[in-house]
């Protein structure tokens, strides 16, 4: 590969097996990444301590390499790096940018009802209400010394404040490129480390696209809105922020996306019914 060269990754989580939408998002990286004389990288994104299991990082593996892909050694997996995630967790704190929420769900969806319109993320998920962030120090290092479950979230008006600037990405398609304004506010003070792990998907994919030198995320649509925060995480933490493409979703019959959640037909229960990786190709469009 020649210096400079893109680089793209496909990051899918070992919490299910591969689908059809797994199998385009992957196929269309390293498309993407044959045409622009780059490189396509596999991240296993596994922090999920609960979720994630061995034999289905195994099962991710297999399936890609029945499509035909392959990806350059070692393969990042996020259960292997929690430390610098920490790390960039603590550097967020002692900047006074996150702070620490005992707040469990039931009583975040009860507050969140009870606001003004009850808003909601773009996840749609209750907007947090902010309950935790003016709580008097002391009693947050009294609970905090005392092991009570939280979360910590991003204060938000303090990150732009600190950002001071223009949040916008340059998005592509093609060879067209065109910027967009990320708008991180509509988040609210979203969790950026979980009551399990020092990180959360945000702040790991953050940290791991700088890390492994990522040029180009090419994502699915449904994670669009997501980028207006990682963007702002991005200023926060002076990493550089990617060009952006997000892609299409594969549905289902019914006009829903496939998800794993949803038991999608996966590439393994084709693979057994005779369904070959050239057909799987070409019903994608990669033929």
């Amino acid at each position: 590969m020649r210096p400079g060269a893109p680089i793209l990754r496909f990051a899918p989580s070992p919490n299910g097996r591969l689908h059809l939408g797994h199998a385009y998002s992957a196929l269309l990286n390293a498309d993407l990444a044959r045409r622009m004389g780059g490189l396509c990288r596999l991240r296993i994104e596994d922090i999920d301590p609960v979720r994630s299991r061995p034999d289905l990082v195994a099962a991710i593996v297999t399936d890609l390499a029945w499509l035909g892909l392959t990806y350059p050694e070692p393969l990042r997996h996020q259960s292997r790096h929690l430390d610098s995630y920490r790390v960039t967790l603590q550097g967020l704190i002692a900047r006074g940018l996150a702070y620490p929420c005992f707040c469990s769900r039931g009583q975040i969806r009860a507050r969140a009802a009870a606001s003004a319109g009850n808003p909601h993320d773009p996840d749609g998920a209750p907007l947090y209400p902010g309950t935790c962030r003016g709580l008097d120090p002391g009693i947050t290092a009294e609970r905090l010394a005392r092991g009570e479950p939280h979360t910590w979230r991003i204060d938000m008006a303090a990150a732009l404040r600190c950002a001071d600037g223009s949040l916008d990405y340059e998005a592509f398609d093609g060879a067209e490129t065109r910027r967009v304004a990320a708008d991180p506010a509509r988040w609210g003070d979203a969790v950026i480390a979980r009551r399990d792990v020092p990180t959360s998907y945000h702040l790991a994919v953050v940290h791991d696209d700088a890390e492994e030198g990522i040029t180009h995320v090419v994502r699915g649509r449904d994670l669009e809105a997501a980028t207006d925060l990682h963007v702002l995480l991005q200023r926060l933490l002076g990493l550089p922020t990617p060009r952006y493409h997000h892609h299409g979703l594969i549905l289902d019959p019914d006009g829903e996306k496939l998800a794993k959640s949803r038991g999608s037909q996966s590439l393994a229960d084709l693979r057994a019914a005779g369904v070959t990786p050239e057909q799987i190709r070409a019903r994608l469009g990669f033929a």
